[in-house]
């Protein structure tokens, strides 16, 4: 795995760009993405499909549109993530009860054992990935310094 972006045959100055935080940390997502790749490959998930699980697995009987706001996704996303997710026998839709044109959604008990083990498998390489910090203590730091960046507002 590579902390810096591939190297090339040429040297590469990426000036403004390595002082830009919004650069840095999509650098960041990108290496963690692909680690995630390597990890679930043989799962057949993706780090969004990951998230999806996570919040209903704490969440059961969420509303499809609750999840996808829940995530920062829009609709039409949701639907194809949820659709996927059911194909797989991992989660399934339920007629909302405070509304009927809504679906609440569960996991299915395969879906439960499946989370379990992409859990497992995701913790793993995270805390690998967390070693280059200097201990838990930067780890919070980092944790809560990302959640401000994420919810602020413009």
């Amino acid at each position: 795995m590579q902390d810096q972006p591939k190297k090339s045959d040429q040297d590469i100055d990426f000036g403004v760009l390595d002082e830009f935080l919004g650069y840095r940390l999509r650098r960041a997502q990108m290496n963690f993405f692909a680690k995630f790749g390597e990890v679930c490959e043989d799962l057949g998930i993706s780090p969004g499909l990951f998230a999806v699980l996570a919040i209903v697995e704490r969440n059961p009987g969420l509303t499809q549109t609750a999840v996808a706001q829940a995530l920062g996704n829009d609709r039409s996303a949701m639907v194809a993530a949820v659709d996927k997710l059911e194909s797989k026998n991992l989660l399934e839709r339920r007629p909302a009860v405070n509304d009927r044109r809504s679906y609440a959604l569960f996991l299915t008990a395969e879906g439960g054992r499946f989370f379990d083990n992409a859990v497992k498998r995701v913790s793993c390489y995270e805390n690998e990935m967390a070693k280059c910090l200097d201990g838990d203590e930067e780890k919070q730091w980092l944790l809560n310094a990302l959640e401000r960046l994420a919810n602020k507002s413009l």
